[in-house]
């Protein structure tokens, strides 16, 4: 059953009043929803395919024995020991906001989990459930069954409910760009020279720069394109999806701690590695961000995550809505390309110490908090993102309220006001969620 633009049911909420900016914060918290990455892992590819790429071999990640852990996108140990960590922040944070109790077997029956069904996703979930309600019992986490296909949510297109027309998001990316992928090669030149001097293996000072070595394939040198995708990617990049592919390991070494000698092969500090990504930062850009591809792709999250907020402040169920009315906590556990996405479609930007713009961090998640004015009684959407620094996740540095992640508050635009937290009254970002949800691309079930 397709969905139908949101209706407008702010006008049903106790107060419908224009929120104006507060000398002080009077709200309260009523509902959190938690949309977040998956932890530090391992590479996307085997260290066979990316040795294709390099002079060297790649490193491996250690199990908790310190052997080499076997397999691509798998969580390492200190990935699942900095989700946990952060699990144990927001355990604190929404104890003192006050939807917590410090009750973890209560306060499990007000929080719900849905993951993506990829190990990687669902054992990311796990660890956090851990950190925020370790003696609740085993992890709780819902993920679509196996039988029932892809999980609508993270994965609209496979499940069917959203279609993409691959004609429309070439044209859709080819008219960010100027219908010139190859000027991206020359926008991104210092990357790609840099990634390429890090590959085989030379100074980036350089000059003339060597050939390429006998049996390697250079990813920078493989022409920018723009063609039809898949579901998985849905432009094909051409060799900006290589590079990459090659230069995703750094971010994930770093962060999870490797010796400096095997970061980067022991050439790359975090500000180095912050400036190669801007390569695979702009292959989500164009990918995922791309207002035709958000709006396709992120419709149906939009729209379960804010009827999920309506339905807490009306107290009534509302279809498409997860969880119950009586939800405090929803926790979301996906992959930077959901976030990026659903980012896309709201046209929403953060920047966090170490990151570069609009990134989606390893368990870095946006937040939505539901909260009232206790003076007006009025319903306000207040969005941030939260991340642990690259260090903070090296060192699996310890996080309490008074040295928490880092965050910063999201402007929504067309709906944010002009406060510190960049509240956004419930009503108006009802209606702008009608405006920008495509009503094909999303469901009132799943």
């Amino acid at each position: 059953m397709k969905n139908h633009p949101l209706i407008l049911v702010a006008l049903t909420l106790c107060c419908v009043c224009i929120l104006t900016a507060q000398p002080s914060d009077d709200t309260q918290l009523k509902q959190v929803i938690i949309f977040g990455r998956h932890g530090v892992r391992t590479p996307n590819a085997p260290n066979s395919t990316l040795f294709n790429f390099s002079v060297q071999q790649y490193p491996n990640f250690p199990d908790a024995s310190g052997a080499p852990l076997t397999g691509v996108s798998v969580l390492t140990p200190n990935g699942a020991a900095d989700e946990t960590i952060l699990g144990g922040y927001f355990r604190l944070w929404l104890t003192q906001e006050g939807l917590l109790t410090s009750n973890d077997s209560a306060d499990a029956n007000f929080v719900f989990f849905q993951a993506a069904s990829a190990p990687l996703i669902t054992q990311t979930a796990e660890a956090f459930w851990t950190g925020m309600l370790p003696a609740a019992g085993p992890p709780n986490i819902y993920v679509v069954p196996q039988a029932q296909g892809a999980d609508p949510l993270f994965d609209p297109l496979d499940a069917g409910v959203a279609t993409l027309d691959s004609e429309m998001a070439v044209a859709a990316v080819n008219g960010r760009i100027g219908g010139n992928p190859q000027a991206l090669a020359s926008a991104y030149a210092p990357e790609l020279a840099l990634t390429r001097s890090l590959l085989f293996n030379y100074p980036l000072s350089q000059t003339p720069v060597p050939v390429t070595p006998a049996g390697k394939e250079d990813v920078t040198s493989i022409p920018f394109t723009v063609a039809t995708g898949s579901n998985t990617l849905p432009v094909n990049l051409g060799g900006l999806a290589l590079v990459a592919e090659a230069i995703d390991p750094f971010v994930m070494e770093y962060t999870d701690g490797l010796p400096n000698a095997q970061v980067g092969w022991g050439q790359l500090t975090a500000g180095g590695i912050t400036q190669i990504f801007r390569l695979y930062d702009l292959l989500l850009d164009l990918a995922f961000r791309t207002p035709y591809l958000a709006r396709v792709q992120s419709s149906n999250m939009a729209s379960h995550i804010v009827r999920s907020l309506v339905q807490a402040a009306t107290g009534n169920t509302m279809a498409g809505a997860l969880a119950t009315p009586e939800t405090k906590v929803i926790v979301l556990i996906g992959t930077n390309t959901n976030i990026v996405g659903l980012a896309g479609l709201f046209h929403l930007d953060w920047l966090l110490p170490s990151y570069e713009p609009d990134v989606a961090a390893p368990s870095g998640a946006l937040m939505f908090e539901l909260r009232q004015s206790q003076s007006t009684g009025e319903y306000i959407v207040r969005v941030s993102y939260v991340a642990q620094t690259m260090d903070q996740l090296r060192n699996r540095t310890a996080l309490t309220l008074a040295a928490p992640p880092a965050s910063a508050p999201v402007f929504v635009p067309g709906c944010s006001v002009r406060n510190a937290t960049l509240d956004c009254p419930l009503g108006k970002f009802v209606r702008i969620a009608n405006q920008l949800i495509d009503p094909h691309s999303a469901d009132l079930v799943n």
